[in-house]
């Protein structure tokens, strides 16, 4: 049911995004470093369990601030990447697809056989968008029917090539980035569309010849770098959830600490604004390779309708569900299009978004490759009904709509049929909501 008033400062979890590459790329370099995060999901844990399984974890501590701070020993030289090992591994990937494919690219530089395994959310989820290019280079690449388990026999000898990806993903990019390493000569990798350059921005940073200009990244090969200690600042992505509930609830200060300011990751930032939200943006420097900096969101007047196509999708495409919570709530009608790649996340973003909006009494319409939503103001009171909103055990769905039920969004409150998934990428999202209110 709708909270009378929100209020408090928000320390959140460390942006997964990073935490996969900072993680990987570190197992990956030469010597010996540390990479510190506060409160990492599921999916980063997994990624923390895979590096350890390939023997390149050598310690665990807690840091002053309370930071998880691990310790990581690189399988490569300085002239040459590598993840360590050679034996045969199965690497459990969990529930993100972000680390199965960075893998499956980092994989390649090491000798012996990896296996890559996932849940059974994530074995649905298509990997034939990594393999094809990668077999260009030469890789060994077997999907079980597109899908997971994937095998990759490392150690072939890779040709570097130029690569024009049909769908616009930083994973698949990232994944080719990191088999070029070991190719001899320049690699270039054309998207159609913008893309997050975490990729980039930490190659450069542990002295990896890579650049990027508009949609082409290049890296020389081979190379290697040594490795840097690195801190992860908070996720944007766990921010967006408490800066849509700040802009549309009607008594709300709500203050993020140290969050990434990545352009590419800010989108969601633009968007609200460009709705009327109020929030102010207090930038604290680089944190690494990555700006970031404070955020505060607060109350405003009623948001205003949006037409989100596709130069805006590819900023926000984790994001969009609960911006789909904001346009329930903004004057007029809203939409949604270029959006089909929702169809293949963690579930089918776009079916359980306007599902979820109909049992609130929204009135929500399912797209192809969106929705469009017509809002109305939120309410102040409980209703007299509760709905059950399905979220296939998708995080972002289940933590969308536990704040739509906090500001009043629709005509009657709801439960989610499984927020403990919200741990996948947010830890403690139920004690920060508690915070709040």
């Amino acid at each position: 049911m709708p909270a009378p008033r929100l209020r408090g400062t928000l320390h959140l979890p460390a942006d997964k995004s990073i935490a996969h590459r900072a993680l990987l790329f570190t197992a990956m370099g030469h010597g010996t470093a540390t990479v510190a995060m506060h409160r990492p999901g599921a999916d980063v844990r997994s990624t923390i369990a895979a590096i350890a399984a390939l023997g390149a974890l050598t310690t665990q501590s807690t840091g002053d601030d309370g930071a998880l701070v691990l310790t990581i020993a690189g399988g490569g030289r300085s002239d040459s990447a590598a993840l360590p090992g050679s034996d045969p591994v199965t690497l459990d990937c969990g529930n993100s697809g972000t680390l199965m494919r960075l893998l499956t690219g980092a994989a390649t530089t090491r000798a012996g056989r990896t296996t890559l395994t996932g849940d059974a959310s994530l074995s649905t989820r298509p990997m034939e968008r990594v393999a094809v290019p990668l077999r260009a280079m030469g890789a060994k690449v077997t999907t079980s029917d597109g899908h997971a388990p994937v095998v990759v026999d490392g150690g072939a000898h890779l040709t570097a090539t130029a690569h024009s990806l049909p769908v616009a993903s930083a994973q698949v990019l990232g994944a080719i980035a990191l088999a070029a390493v070991t190719a001899d000569g320049t690699t270039t990798i054309t998207t159609p569309g913008p893309t997050r350059d975490h990729t980039e921005r930490l190659l450069a940073f542990l002295g990896a010849p890579v650049t990027r200009e508009d949609h082409a990244t290049t890296l020389t090969g081979p190379t290697g770098w040594e490795c840097r200690d690195i801190t992860v600042p908070a996720d944007p992505s766990a921010a967006a959830f408490w800066l849509v509930t700040g802009a549309i609830h009607p008594d709300a200060d709500i203050t993020l600490a140290d969050v990434g300011l990545n352009p590419t990751r800010t989108g969601i930032i633009r968007i609200l604004e460009r709705m009327g939200a109020r929030i102010d943006v207090t930038p604290a420097g680089t944190v690494g390779p990555e700006p970031a900096g404070t955020l505060r969101v607060r109350s405003g007047p009623r948001l205003t309708a949006v037409d989100l196509t596709a130069d805006d999708v590819a900023d926000v495409i984790d994001e969009l569900p609960v911006l789909a919570v904001a346009m329930a709530a903004a004057s007029g009608t809203s939409t949604v299009r270029d959006a089909a790649e929702l169809r293949v996340k963690e579930s089918d973003r776009i079916a359980l978004t306007v599902a979820g909006l109909r049992a609130l009494g929204v009135d929500a319409e399912e797209l192809p490759d969106g929705w469009r939503i017509t809002g109305a103001p939120v309410r102040a009171t409980p209703s007299a009904t509760r709905a059950v909103v399905a979220t296939a055990a998708d995080h972002r769905i289940a933590m969308a709509f536990t704040v739509a039920n906090l500001a009043g969004v629709g005509t009657t409150d709801c439960d989610v049929d499984d927020l403990a998934c919200a741990d996948v990428s947010y830890p403690g999202f139920l004690d920060d909501l508690g915070a709040l209110t």
